[in-house]
């Protein structure tokens, strides 16, 4: 499956935790503006984490990113972190993600999650209504 539809936009502020001693944004953090919007995500499709967890008895996990940093973030920048869905698997999802100020990509990449169950943390299918709705977005 490819997506193609438009990507999810989130808003993100950076606030002085988020900085180093420059005030310019670590790069760790890039990865939680990113989980951010993929929880929101979810969220505005109609799956929230917690749900997923009590009523499918499963969630998702990063298996991998990939991450291109190309220009710094600030200290009270207003950014806005994306989520475009590129393929989803019976157990995957790979997403393209950026973050952006401005409409400048400052920094992206692609991330893989892994859909497992809460007991025993093994691979699990996704939900089939989650399946069904990432589908109608390719």
């Amino acid at each position: 499956m490819n997506g193609t539809a438009q990507p999810f936009a989130w808003p993100v502020r950076v606030y002085y935790e988020d900085t180093d001693v420059g005030r310019v944004v670590y790069y760790a953090n890039y990865l939680k503006y990113m989980e951010r919007a993929r929880t929101e995500w979810l969220r505005a499709l109609g799956f929230d984490m917690s749900a997923l967890a009590r009523e499918h008895c499963c969630h998702f996990v990063a298996q991998r990113a990939e991450i291109d940093y190309l220009r710094p973030a600030r200290l009270d920048d207003q950014l806005v972190a994306t989520v475009a869905l590129k393929r989803a698997g019976h157990a995957r999802l790979v997403l393209e993600q950026d973050v952006l100020k401005d409409g400048q990509r400052l920094a992206g990449g692609r991330v893989t999650l892994a859909c497992i169950t809460t007991d025993t943390w093994l691979p699990t299918p996704m939900p089939a209504a989650l399946k069904d709705t990432l589908e109608k977005l390719a």
